[in-house]
């Protein structure tokens, strides 16, 4: 099974935004060799979830997680990506489609941002 990471963010209309993006899938494809990792957007970029999948399944990947790049469960991960994750399960119905929770909500990440809080608090 080939497996393929889709970071997936909300997009911006600037594109200095997705730097920061850029650097945490390239960080993340260093520690992922066996896996091919990239970034989806939801809105104002591309590639689109869609778009990103259906590129990976011409590529031969049939695993596909998702990571909702997004600090908490709001309204685009509640709604639109379940509508989104359907849509691409019923275009591609061999595909195995995980989707996992919001990387803000994970312990790990949210120590992480409590110590860089309190690294500024001590500046």
């Amino acid at each position: 099974m080939k497996h393929g990471l889709i970071l997936f963010a909300h997009g911006a209309r600037a594109a200095s935004w997705a730097a920061p993006f850029e650097r945490l899938r390239d960080a993340t494809q260093a520690r992922t060799p066996d896996a091919e990792v990239v970034l989806a957007f939801l809105e104002l970029m591309t590639p689109s979830l869609p778009d990103t999948v259906a590129a990976m399944v011409a590529r031969g990947i049939d695993q596909v997680t998702v990571v909702p790049v997004f600090l908490g469960q709001g309204g685009h991960l509640l709604r639109d990506l379940p509508a989104l994750c359907d849509t691409i399960r019923a275009t591609h119905p061999g595909l195995h489609l995980d989707v996992v929770g919001a990387i803000g909500e994970d312990a790990g990440v949210q120590r992480a941002m409590a110590d860089y809080c309190v690294a500024a608090a001590s500046n």
